[in-house]
């Protein structure tokens, strides 16, 4: 149950009731209604709007319009206290077995606690990596690898039906570099001497592996033959492998796409040609000539005919070329037969995951998507900032196998798939990251992978002690639910931990509605810091322990608790693609 939206419909019908008893006028628009937490505790545990946005339609000043609500909300069982703050917000304060009751709803629900019908199954498509297939998966990718994984989770849980896809990259001239590149690996692994890798070419050693596995399979078929016999076989041999290792890389971190979708695919069945006769037809392609950069010198500046789509006419800063000047369509062309496939495939919600360097792609990415989608669709575009690897403060070394950068396979491999993807999520999207792996794998409050985890551990060695302690009691979360007696849990460190579990189906459908799951990790940190200061306080006082030796009542209501407690990490961890851990070791 969402204790938040639960009352928001109460509060509707509460203001319906007000209009047909002819206090307030009927028809009010309630949309921007809403019930949250107040933002200081001290003033209760919940806090509604409901007066501030409708008094002015209502011609009625904001305190007297609460006053009216306030009246109706004072009769409620469930309502410990309702007072009116500043101008007009109504601030309540609830019983204390509402949240008691949110304590049997984890332990009914399970880890499906905070499921919710928001999305109501509509459709959204989660791109994210599509790295180019010219290389092994690094540190960033990872990043937006966990960040659109996530998230596709968060959205599922929030009711969404979710598509994760993956787009290659593999038209152009970056494909095709790889081609020349792998060719030369591959003469070289048939004993040839090729010096120093040419400048423009891909120097990585990965290649090396390339070059060896296309030797093994052709043998000398491709030596001595002309670049257009040789570049597509070494090209499409080269991509297949590669995309093999990012395949594999990916599950290892627990990620299995449900797409990939080939770029040459799309430009191949001419899927080009119809996004862009889709936009000429609605007149917003013209031959044109754009200004200068800026920046540029108008010397520097050679102005010529292009074929231009009218991006300004969405949002966009200025038009944007699709083809090039030897007639072949421009990356953004092929982006926009890209989403527009998306589209036409029964997405109306469209989700990419870049790299920050992307950003000034956005703008025309969501301005193309409107105009060839006749404003049906709509894209939202998550930039993940870079990721900072170090060691004890100092940046790592690069790879030795990729040449130039850090691979994803060895953060994992070096700290394990649970530790990346949680502290990957440990701040916002947009925002730098460092990634220590001594201090991502240390032991302390300051490792909130570690934090969250201990929590949980915790939750679970309490429960195996009290099996040994209560033989026959049943551990069954069903069973304690019917069993426990939770009027008996009223310190005020378990009932914050109560309030605290009952705000996760809210942060599911928040953070769900805003694309952020670093909001999940956020919680779970302020859910085992609640957890924590309740254990450290029973090391003081021991009326405060989970085991109560001669109150079995007790010790039974306060097993829920924990036993909820340790649900909600999971169901958060869960979201997250983190498994839970029962115990740590030192």
């Amino acid at each position: 149950m969402n204790i938040f939206k639960a009352f928001e419909t109460d509060i509707r019908k509460l203001l319906e009731e007000l209009a047909a008893e002819g206090a307030i006028p009927a028809g009010l628009d309630s949309s921007r209604l809403t019930v949250e937490p107040p933002r200081e505790a001290s003033h209760g545990d919940l806090s509604t709007n409901a007066a501030m946005i409708l008094a002015k339609p209502a011609k009625m000043a904001p305190r007297v319009l609460a006053e009216l609500l306030v009246a109706k909300l004072k009769g409620r069982a469930d309502v410990a206290s309702v007072e009116i703050a500043g101008p007009g917000f109504v601030n309540l304060r609830l019983t204390p077995d509402v949240w008691r009751d949110r304590i049997r709803d984890v332990l009914n629900a399970g880890t499906a606690y905070g499921d919710s019908d928001l999305g109501r199954k509509t459709p959204v498509n989660v791109e994210y990596v599509s790295a180019n297939p010219t290389g092994p998966l690094h540190a960033a990718h990872g990043r937006g690898a966990v960040f659109g994984d996530a998230l596709a989770s968060l959205l599922e849980k929030a009711g969404y039906a979710v598509t994760r896809e993956y787009y290659i990259n593999d038209a152009g001239a970056q494909v095709d570099v790889l081609g020349r590149s792998a060719f030369i690996r591959y003469r070289e692994a048939l004993g040839e001497e090729v010096g120093e890798i040419p400048a423009g070419l891909y120097p990585g050693e990965y290649l090396k592996e390339v070059g060896q596995a296309l030797a093994e399979r052709d043998g000398n078929r491709w030596v001595g033959t002309d670049e257009s016999d040789w570049l597509p076989a070494c090209r499409d041999f080269a991509i297949a492998m590669i995309m093999g290792w990012i395949k594999e890389d990916l599950g290892v971190l627990g990620i299995t796409m449900d797409v990939y979708s080939s770029e040459r695919a799309l430009v191949t069945a001419g899927a080009v040609d119809k996004a862009l006769t889709a936009l000429e037809e609605r007149g917003l392609i013209y031959t044109g000539v754009l200004e200068p950069p800026k920046g540029k010198k108008p010397d520097d500046w050679e102005p010529r005919p292009q074929t231009l789509f009218k991006s300004t006419d969405f949002g966009d800063d200025v038009d944007r070329p699709l083809k090039k000047s030897d007639g072949s369509f421009t990356y953004f062309s092929n982006d926009i037969a890209y989403h527009f496939d998306k589209y036409k495939r029964g997405f109306g919600s469209l989700i990419d995951v870049w790299g920050a360097d992307h950003g000034g792609y956005v703008k025309r990415m969501q301005s193309a998507t409107t105009a060839v989608t006749e404003g049906k669709a709509s894209l939202d575009v998550k930039l993940c900032q870079l990721v900072h690897l170090m060691q004890n403060g100092q940046p790592v070394k690069m790879s030795k196998r990729a040449g130039t950068f850090v691979t994803l396979r060895d953060v994992i491999d070096q700290v394990g798939k649970d530790v990346v993807r949680f502290i990957m999520l440990t701040r916002r999207n947009d925002q730098t990251l460092d990634f220590d792996f001594a201090k991502v794998t240390e032991q302390s409050k300051d490792n909130p992978v570690f934090y969250v985890q201990y929590a949980h551990a915790r939750c679970r060695s309490v429960l195996r002690h009290a099996a040994t302690a209560l033989p026959n009691l049943d551990q069954a979360p069903a069973a304690l639910a019917a069993a426990a007696n939770l009027a008996r849990l009223d310190a005020e460190e378990e009932m914050a931990l109560a309030k605290r579990m009952a705000t996760w189906p809210r942060v599911v459908e928040a953070a769900a509605e805003a694309h952020e799951p670093h909001r999940i990790a956020f919680f779970l940190y302020d859910l085992a810091s609640d957890f924590h200061a309740l254990w450290n306080r029973g090391r003081d006082d021991t009326s405060l322990r989970f085991l109560i030796e001669g109150d079995a009542e007790l010790t039974t209501a306060r097993l829920a608790l924990i036993a909820a407690v340790a649900t909600v990490i999971a169901s958060g961890l869960a979201v997250m693609g983190v498994e839970p851990v029962e115990e740590l070791r030192s």
